[in-house]
């Protein structure tokens, strides 16, 4: 089993703005929050992971809906749904794939996989 540790870190493109994990772009927190906001997000959303997992197991529906919801807040707290945290007009280009995007030519050389 690889731990995350020894797991090299997601492409990020030039921008800093988006991860690309198999060639799909998922947006990054925003940079502007505090770490104490971002380590609280953080937090948040890994309790509300586990508990989407806990209530798959007990095949509770509402509680996996609650779950669901509370990483949903978690996300947009940190930025990584919802309005963007960039102020230039930019799109969202969030779940498309990088090499249909603004990002192909910067993917077409940066891609290792």
């Amino acid at each position: 089993m690889t731990r995350n540790a020894d797991k090299a870190p997601p492409l990020s493109t030039p921008d800093g703005r988006y991860i690309v994990v198999r060639g799909r772009l998922w947006r990054k927190a925003n940079p502007d929050l505090s770490d104490a906001d971002r380590d609280r997000l953080v937090h948040d959303l890994m309790d509300a992971r586990r508990a989407v997992a806990q209530a798959r197991r007990r095949s509770d529906v509402e509680g996996e809906h609650a779950a669901h919801a509370a990483v949903d807040t978690a996300k947009r707290g940190l930025g990584e749904r919802g309005p963007v945290w960039w102020t230039d007009g930019a799109p969202d280009l969030n779940r498309h794939m990088a090499r249909t995007t603004s990002y192909a030519e910067w993917f077409s050389i940066a891609d290792t996989s």
